[in-house]
């Protein structure tokens, strides 16, 4: 994968916990993409880089899905602690 060469865009604030998180479970884009894929949600390499890189937009029912197939909540996805 290509290191990012700008800074992230302002399209949305997901972008970087889907990194991280995607990271932190040890999980490749292209797996990623795969259990995208089972929890419903068919996206491309172009748009989850553009996504990741907060360069798209992020619908609703894309946050519930990538969510799901991070296997955290939702308010962990937008970043908001859990106490």
């Amino acid at each position: 994968m290509k290191h990012r060469k700008e800074p992230p865009g302002d399209k949305n604030i997901i972008g970087t916990r889907v990194v991280a998180l995607r990271k932190a479970k040890k999980m490749k884009q292209k797996e990623f993409l795969a259990k995208l894929q089972t929890v419903g949600l068919d996206l491309s390499p172009t748009s989850l880089s553009r996504l990741e890189g907060q360069e798209r937009l992020v619908q609703d029912f894309e946050v519930v899905a990538i969510a799901k197939a991070l296997d955290v909540s939702v308010r962990e996805l937008l970043g908001e602690s859990l106490d």
